[in-house]
């Protein structure tokens, strides 16, 4: 495991739990408890959290602007309605995509594919569905890009993806190239697409086009959005869940 996917679970297991141990990291993690100690020297000098005697504790704000607002629960508890059973879904990186996971707890016989670090660290710590992470290189979202193969061999019932953008002309666009990419091959797999976005994305765009916006299937957005590009979708096809 890199350095990065190690230390971005360290924090997401931070900030669930407001504390973390050397002892118990070492060995969920399946490395020496000197790698750890280093992992948390590391993430200190960048102010993230505080180190103790044994572990470390959540810095006090150190990480509040990762913490999910009202509205990414509201989204996620939404979409995650949405999921059938007995599908196999793909849960793509992002701010609210993670927020699902509380949601699918008691969702019978679903199994889960990733290429999001803190997307799989909450689905398996709840241990109760299948679960298959993509590997790649970490980036700044904690996705994992550049698996191109891997991603086309998926054999997903639903993709649950989020974006810079989605408007009626301009398409599903996003402003990083890696999750671009990533959004069109996934779109090619066939797969039913729900979008999840904040309100102000909803006609907005982002710089790079990933999709016409009739290939999603499924918006989720917040009661907040406008209401002519709501309109615009709508007539294209696309199912619009308010929240």
């Amino acid at each position: 495991m890199l350095k990065r996917e190690r230390q971005a679970i360290i924090l997401q297991q931070l900030e669930d739990e407001g504390a973390v141990y050397v002892s118990q990291l070492a060995a969920e993690l399946k490395v020496s408890p000197m790698t750890i100690r280093r992992d948390l020297s590391q993430l200190e000098e960048e102010g993230k959290l505080h180190r103790v005697h044994g572990g470390a504790l959540l810095r006090e704000g150190a990480s509040v602007q990762h913490l999910p607002s009202g509205l990414e629960r509201r989204i996620a508890e939404a979409s995650a309605r949405l999921l059938p059973e007995k599908s196999v879904v793909f849960l793509g990186p992002g701010t609210i995509t993670p927020e699902i996971a509380p949601f699918l707890r008691d969702h019978p016989h679903l199994t889960i594919m990733t290429n999001a670090l803190n997307v799989a660290w909450a689905i398996a710590r709840q241990q109760t569905h299948p679960l298959h992470l993509i590997g790649g290189q970490v980036e700044s979202d904690y996705g994992v890009y550049g698996n191109v193969a891997a991603l086309r061999d998926i054999r997903a019932d639903w993709v649950v993806l989020e974006a810079s953008g989605l408007d009626a002309a301009r398409g599903l666009t996003h402003d990083q190239h890696y999750y671009a990419e990533m959004g069109r091959v996934l779109l090619g797999l066939h797969a039913q697409v729900m979008l999840l976005l904040r309100p102000e994305q909803v006609g907005g765009a982002g710089a790079l086009f990933i999709a016409p916006a009739e290939e999603v299937d499924v918006l989720v957005t917040g009661r907040e959005a406008a209401n002519p590009p709501l309109w615009d979708l709508s007539e294209l096809g696309v199912r619009v869940v308010l929240t």
